[in-house]
């Protein structure tokens, strides 16, 4: 599994979209989940659409639903001055 941005540095109120490759690319079940290490300064929806909501340093995380694989990427969010 990979996603499409390893690191991302965003700006507070901006938006970024993650993507997943699941591989095999005919693996039976492709279906995942997203999670941020810090809600606080960077959300992450079910679709992994990220929001930056505070400056500061967070981790979002898609793990397939079997939990056997997962990819990361580091998100750094700046204030929008």
């Amino acid at each position: 599994m990979t996603v499409n941005q390893k690191t991302a540095t965003i700006k507070v109120g901006e938006t970024t979209q993650l993507t997943e490759t699941v591989t095999p690319a005919d693996a039976a079940d492709k279906s995942v989940t997203w999670s941020s290490s810090n809600e606080t300064v960077a959300s992450v929806n079910a679709s992994g659409l990220v929001t930056a909501k505070a400056t500061g340093n967070a981790k979002v995380t898609v793990k397939t639903t079997d939990g056997n694989f997962t990819a990361d990427s580091d998100i750094t969010v700046t204030d929008n001055n």
